[in-house]
């Protein structure tokens, strides 16, 4: 047979009848004593500090998105202005197939200088 040792469970005061045990060496956790009301002003103060530093970065998200809008929307026009510009050039390759010189394609020649401009 196997022996059993008998196990005792404590309240979790190891022997400190009043429950007033202090740790042993330079201990830095907790409270200090005497800063209470103190501790409500710094307290206050960071609470305030952490709403401004929140409505600073709602502010700087919403110009941030503000930005991207606007940004997106040039690009769409650019977008939009380029398929109507190869919409055009795709009208004047069918025309030029058909034998026929398309309107505004002489003066696009001009522009780029590929024809010399009659005077």
């Amino acid at each position: 047979m196997m022996e059993f040792e008998e196990m005792v469970i404590s309240g979790g005061n190891d022997g400190d009848e009043d429950g007033s045990r202090e740790r042993k060496e330079g201990g830095k956790r907790g409270r200090k004593p005497g800063r209470k009301s103190a501790e409500k002003s710094d307290v206050k103060a960071k609470l305030e500090r952490s709403r401004q530093s929140a409505r600073e970065c709602r502010a700087r998200k919403k110009l941030r998105y503000q930005y991207l809008e606007e940004l997106v929307a040039d690009r769409e026009k650019a977008v939009l202005a380029l398929r109507i510009e190869i919409e055009k050039y795709k009208v004047w390759t069918k025309e030029l197939d058909d034998g026929r010189i398309p309107e505004g394609f002489q003066e696009m020649l001009e522009e780029m200088g590929v024809l010399k401009q009659e005077k």
